[in-house]
């Protein structure tokens, strides 16, 4: 389980977290929603050790992550896909896969075979560069790159930047069944409120840095207030 209490996270001046607590409960999807300079982002930055923070703490399974190196907390079984679809363009889906598989102590070939069986089009560009991929393809494989590690936990960056409806869609569904199957506790990170709600099983919502909402993800879509101030969700 991921437990995050009391964290606070500034940029000089500016507060980009204010005193965010809340509980990722394993297996589970916890969505973490809001609008742009929410902090939605350095959130899971500081979960995955890339910041520091000012104060507070953030564990997993009852151990402190604080002053842990992000490498080791890779190690300890947190898988991070940054916004962006960050794959290195110059090289084919399965370089990228094997990057993914280096700090792991997995067997790579059945790790590679596991991962296009879970994503068959990567296996079937497997030779091709990142490069000549579509965007819901280098998502798929920014993903797959964390997931050759066999994470514990998955942190999801804005996912579905970018992509068409359709795709979307897909991409949501595969989150939910990569979940499932993988007993992942996943955080999701999403502007894309709607399509985040109907996958998630939890939601915390962030305005400026601070928790406004928290709590199962069916209560807060109903929750017209959030829909309306916090979510951009209109009837």
């Amino acid at each position: 389980m991921i437990r995050v209490e009391k964290l606070s996270v500034n940029y000089g001046a500016i507060k980009a977290l204010s005193d965010v607590s809340f509980n990722a409960t394993p297996g589970l999807i916890t969505a973490v929603l809001g609008a742009n300079g929410a902090g939605k982002t350095t959130l899971l930055r500081t979960i995955s050790g890339l910041v520091t923070p000012r104060s507070g703490n953030v564990f997993l399974d009852d151990r402190s992550l604080l002053k842990t190196a992000a490498e080791d907390i890779a190690r300890m079984g947190v898988g991070h896909v940054p916004e962006g679809r960050g794959v290195i363009a110059e090289m084919t889906v399965d370089e990228n896969l094997r990057l993914g598989a280096l700090a792991s102590k997995i067997n790579i070939a059945e790790g590679l075979e596991a991962q296009y069986q879970q994503f068959p089009v990567l296996g079937d560009r497997r030779k091709q560069y990142a490069s000549t991929l579509s965007g819901g393809e280098r998502q798929m494989l920014a993903m797959s790159r964390a997931l050759i590690a066999q994470p514990k936990v998955l942190l999801l960056d804005e996912p579905s930047l970018g992509l068409a409806p359709l795709v979307t869609s897909e991409l949501m569904k595969s989150i939910r069944s990569l979940c499932e199957s993988k007993q992942l506790t996943v955080i999701l990170v999403e502007q894309n409120a709607k399509s985040a709600l109907k996958i998630a099983h939890d939601a915390v919502v962030l305005h400026l840095g601070t928790v406004v909402a928290s709590g199962p993800a069916n209560e807060v879509a109903a929750n017209d207030n959030l829909r309306r101030y916090y979510l951009g969700l209109v009837q």
